[in-house]
């Protein structure tokens, strides 16, 4: 074992890990474990396996997996071979898991059993893979009826493959990984990172907690392992919320535990509980609700004591969901995380265990952070917003960012931008600058509503309405009207179906917080908001939604 990994390459990172808590358990999901030298073995046959096909440095990997060992296998034999991973959103349909396949030029593909209609629609394209592997649910999840002739069972193919180590020559920090988008307001975009600049922006750049910097040199690493840390993130390995912090604490020494299947809040609970976790990962209002009220409902039920941090990403908290979390864990450190696939990690709001008046939580429906020293707010001439002016322009993030879309030029040139010499990504997330230099996050720009001449960011309504006690999930989105040009409309899930709130409690809950062009004009309940497996909300189908009850 050497004293530092060979190169930036993130298998030289995972596989130096690796040979320092070769026994210590890297993964648990359901009924499987995997200590570090099970996941590196296995890791290393399926880098066999896919080498024998035709697998090499630059091809794509498509992964159409549900949480399972075999995900995170994939990714590190991948990395192994230089080759890069596709996460492919498990919920796609046959067309849009084509789009997935083409975009990326995927040569070979991963799939869960029970996902085999959607692949077996794709039939012509996956005729053109190198390599198809199915695995096996670890759920009761019923198996696909299609009929996908060239598939090899994925556990079979690894007992095959030799089981040694696999030497690919060049790897280093310039090797490349591929993030797609979630794609919840448009087609998803496959996001290209050099390993190095993706382990500091993404990763955590040896510094999971953010609390000690990020290192200045690989050797320091082994400075940043951990004696016990054991990690669950409540999203599926598919999302970046998921993917980058599993390999943060791996690449650490910690323990990273899974939910099988979807997401349930009373199994997540039971996790908790039976491994003992010390960090516990949401993402959004989505998913911190439901595990709020859970815990409430049954005092007693889980032993919570070995948790001492519990954080968000991918999708703010509301403040009024923050406080909840806040509270009901006093003696835990809380964190709110911002960032996005294609600026990776940029800020936070974090309380410390018994910190006066619980922290920085913002007021109202709006997200308040502290952002890192390459990451800022410009207006639209693409200059840094005065502090203090209230001035709104778009999120900006410098220093370690993409090479841009994969195969995208266009966008590329539109989201990444030279200022002065200085090279930009803007995210679509429009923000001020309060005078301490605290981020205040408004909305997505391409969402806001335009209502009556006056502009209105939907999640700052979702903020304060997510408050009310009969609202369990709710989206904000404009419809057409006449006279407003469009009225604002909330899309509610209510708590109890059998008694909605009504729109004139919606408005005097919020009155108090927003001003009166902010409150909805409109209202439509519905089952359940539709969402991503990580818990991305789906703007399109709430607007269609939204008009066809109001036509």
């Amino acid at each position: 074992m050497t004293d530092a990994p060979a190169s930036f390459n993130l298998a030289d990172i995972w596989e130096w890990a690796a040979a320092r808590v070769p026994d210590r358990d890297a993964l648990v999901v359901g009924p499987a474990r995997r200590t570090y030298r099970e996941l590196d073995e296995r890791a290393n046959r399926l880098a066999h396996h896919l080498r024998a096909a035709g697998i090499g440095p630059g091809d794509r990997v498509a992964l159409d997996l549900r949480n399972g060992p075999e995900y995170l296998e994939a990714m590190i034999a991948a990395f192994k071979l230089r080759a890069i991973p596709v996460n492919v959103n498990f919920r796609y349909v046959a067309g849009e898991l084509r789009w997935v396949l083409d975009t990326s030029r995927a040569s070979a593909l991963l799939y869960h059993r029970s996902l085999a209609d959607a692949v077996a629609g794709v039939a012509d394209r996956v005729e053109e893979m190198h390599a198809v592997l199915v695995v096996d649910d670890l759920d009761d999840a019923p198996p696909g009826t299609g009929e996908v002739p060239r598939a090899v069972p994925y556990d079979e193919a690894l007992a095959a493959a030799p089981d040694g180590p696999i030497e690919t020559e060049g790897r280093s920090g310039d090797d490349h990984y591929l993030m797609f988008t979630g794609g919840t307001t448009g087609r998803p975009k496959g996001v290209l990172w050099r390993h190095e600049d993706a382990f500091f922006a993404c990763l955590g750049g040896g510094d999971p907690m953010r609390l000690q910097g990020p290192i200045a040199d690989l050797a320091d690493l082994a400075d940043r392992f951990v004696e016990r840390i054991v990690y669950l993130p409540i999203a599926p390995m598919m999302h970046a919320a998921a993917q980058w912090t599993t390999f943060m604490w791996l690449f650490a020494g910690g323990t990273t535990v899974l939910v099988p299947g979807s997401f349930d809040a009373t199994a997540a609970w039971d996790l908790v509980d039976r491994e003992g976790v010390n960090i516990l990962t949401m993402v959004g209002d989505a998913v911190t609700k439901p595990m709020l009220d859970t815990l409430a409902a049954h005092p007693g039920r889980w032993d919570t004591s070995s948790l001492y941090a519990v954080a968000n990403g991918a999708a703010p908290l509301s403040p009024s969901v923050r406080r909840r979390l806040v509270e009901a864990f006093p003696s835990c450190m809380v964190t709110d995380g911002m960032g996005s696939s294609e600026s990776g990690i940029q800020g936070a709001a974090r309380t410390m265990p018994g910190e006066e008046g619980g922290g920085a939580i913002a007021a109202g429906g709006i997200a308040a952070f502290a952002v890192g020293p390459t990451t800022t707010v410009l207006d639209d001439d693409l200059r840094p917003v005065e502090p203090g002016s209230g001035t709104i322009g778009r999120l900006a993030t410098s220093g370690r960012i993409p090479l841009g879309y994969d195969g995208d030029p266009e966008k590329t040139a539109a989201t990444f931008v030279t200022v002065d010499g200085v090279r930009w990504v803007l995210s679509g997330d429009m923000c001020t600058v309060d005078a301490d230099g605290t981020v205040r996050l408004l909305g997505r720009g391409s969402q806001c509503i335009n209502t009556g001449g006056e502009k209105v960011f939907p999640e700052e309504v979702e903020g304060v309405l997510h408050g009310h006690p009969g609202v369990a999930d709710v989206l904000v989105v404009g419809v057409p009207h006449e006279r407003w040009g469009s009225a604002v409309t909330a899309v509610v899930a209510p708590t109890d179906p059998a008694a909605p709130p009504t729109l004139d409690e919606l408005r005097a809950h919020a009155r108090a917080d927003l001003a009166g062009y902010k409150l909805p004009k409109g209202l439509v309940i519905v089952d359940e908001v539709r969402r991503s497996p990580a818990g991305k909300a789906d703007y399109r189908w709430a607007a269609d939604t939204a008009a066809a009850a109001t036509s």
